[in-house]
């Protein structure tokens, strides 16, 4: 058993963390989307801890986070879309899947054996001085056990994966609060692979283009976030109810007449002004309160499926869906 430490991002905690990631360790990494769980990509055997820490099936490829579109080019082949995707949304919450270069130096495992490779630069400060301190891509999916709810905080890193993961770094809750796109690429026609805070028609403006959606649900996933059991608390979750039961809690969205009074459940408003970014900042966070409270379901609003709203309500559908 590992003794987790959970440091703030300073000089020499940045130091520590690049110590542990050479050695072959796992780190609580903060980013824009959720927290992610790193380790060096081109380390088989770091990356192998990864995938025992969440117990996460080895078919569920990981995303490969480096520090620049430099060094994504030296990973894969980057095509004029991935270019243009790259140059407008790079550092940012989306990923992209693109064909490997031949002996880039990732590991197998972390792109599931597969000939593509999923990347993201992310924005988040702290994740980039991670990267540029190791000098090496992260392999860094999110970090909490396989098919749970997402981390949004150190506090839930900890939660989770405490004794499984050297250091956790501190910084705060995530802006996004949902894990990032991911656009395929690798073949002739541009597909979301999972939906998240770049939309469709934002990758539409940038390529002419509007791009397919896959929603399906995948035994033999291309990108993370396609299994069906993913995202999963373990209270049932009731979709788009408008009053919840007796012994339900409720998740609200936008302005409500549910009454807080003492014999109703607690309410939990995603945003009370119907603000998707405020919403999907909060929902694995208020999923996880909820969860702790043992009523019998939650109940959860109508979010709109337009915008962020059709990657809030992929995760809801499948949290559902593996119950």
């Amino acid at each position: 058993m590992t003794t987790t430490k959970i440091l703030t991002p300073t000089q020499d905690s940045l130091r520590q963390v690049s110590t542990a990631i050479r050695l072959g360790g796992l780190i609580g990494l903060p980013t824009e989307t959720v927290y992610g769980l790193a380790a060096d990509a081109t380390n088989g055997r770091a990356v192998s801890k990864i995938f025992q820490a969440k117990g996460r099936p080895a078919i569920n490829p990981l995303i490969v986070h480096i520090a620049t579109t430099e060094d994504a080019e030296k990973l894969a082949h980057f095509t004029p879309q991935a270019h243009a995707i790259a140059a407008a949304l790079w550092p940012g919450p989306i990923s992209l899947i693109l064909k490997q270069k031949e002996n880039n130096g990732i590991a197998e495992l972390a792109t599931a054996g597969l000939p593509t490779i999923a990347l993201r630069c992310p924005a988040h400060e702290t994740a980039r001085a991670v990267l540029i301190a190791c000098g090496k891509p992260l392999a860094a999916p999110s970090a909490n056990i396989s098919g749970t709810l997402s981390p949004t905080s150190a506090h839930h890193v900890m939660d989770s994966l405490q004794g499984k993961v050297d250091i956790i770094l501190a910084a705060g809750t995530s802006r996004v609060g949902l894990e990032s796109t991911v656009l395929d690429l690798s073949g002739d026609v541009p597909v979301i692979l999972r939906p998240g805070a770049v939309t469709a028609e934002d990758i539409e403006r940038i390529l002419g283009v509007k791009p397919e959606i896959d929603t399906g649900n995948h035994d033999a996933p291309k990108s993370p976030g396609q299994l069906l059991r993913h995202y999963a608390p373990n209270t049932k979750l009731r979709l788009n109810v408008q009053t919840p039961e007796a012994g339900e809690a409720y998740m609200a969205f936008g302005p409500t007449m549910v009454r807080r009074e003492r014999h109703e459940p607690p309410m939990k408003n995603l945003s009370e002004n119907s603000d998707l970014n405020e919403a999907a900042a909060h929902l694995f966070a208020y999923l996880r309160e909820l969860d702790k409270g043992g009523f019998k379901a939650i109940a959860v609003a109508t979010i709109p499926d337009t915008g962020l709203g059709i990657a809030i309500n992929d995760r809801l559908r499948r949290a559902a869906s593996a119950q």
